[in-house]
């Protein structure tokens, strides 16, 4: 590609397993706002696929928002707001109100203070009953963890100390405290888990 857009290779496997969830969880219209956008090919894809939402990505990283900019140009998607700078962690958000909420990949690499704030920033956004959505490998302490996520784990940590996979039990707990109950945890392929929370009034 000639242009800013970025590829993730994951994105294309995991995309449709993604989206067949968040047809279950999403509503029916309304601003969906991505939390860590990426690349952009995760909400190009589910914004083509339901086209009644409006869409708003976002990223703190400059060349992410471009690539997120130039694959939503690509795709000519009209419900696809252009990508917001907005950091997980800061107190303050760019962004005045969303519907629902979703976070793929992001909590295993960045520091915890970003999944507290992401959980802070749901609570302030979201209206009573609307969803916050996480996608990632993640800690489970009734359930053994597959080799290759410690191994993911360990390489995280040697990357940065901060990051690493989290346990579902303390984004729980967190969440809890920011008024976001849990509603359900889903297996995803290659070890992987979609982690619903609903807003409480």
């Amino acid at each position: 590609m000639t242009d800013s857009r970025r590829n993730a290779p994951a994105t294309e496997r995991n995309r449709d397993p993604i989206l067949a969830v968040l047809r279950t969880v999403l509503p029916t219209s309304g601003t969906v706002l991505e939390v860590a956008s990426g690349t952009g090919e995760h909400i190009v894809h589910f914004a083509g696929a339901l086209p009644a939402l409006s869409w708003q990505p976002s990223d703190p990283d400059a060349q992410s928002r471009a690539s997120i900019d130039a694959w939503v140009a690509h795709a000519r998607l009209p419900n696809v707001a252009a990508a917001s700078d907005l950091d997980a962690a800061s107190d303050s958000w760019p962004v005045t109100g969303a519907d629902a909420i979703l976070c793929i990949n992001m909590v295993h690499i960045s520091p915890w203070e970003s999944t507290e704030g992401l959980l802070a920033g749901a609570e302030k956004l979201l209206p009573p009953g609307a969803p916050l959505f996480f996608y990632g490998p993640y800690l489970r302490g009734d359930v053994p963890t597959a080799p290759s996520n410690l191994a993911f784990d360990q390489s995280l940590k040697a990357r940065d100390s901060r990051w690493g996979l989290r346990d579902v039990d303390a984004v729980v707990a967190r969440a809890a405290s920011c008024r976001l109950a849990l509603e359900r945890v889903i297996e995803m392929p290659a070890n992987n888990l979609s982690v619903v929370f609903r807003r409480q009034g």
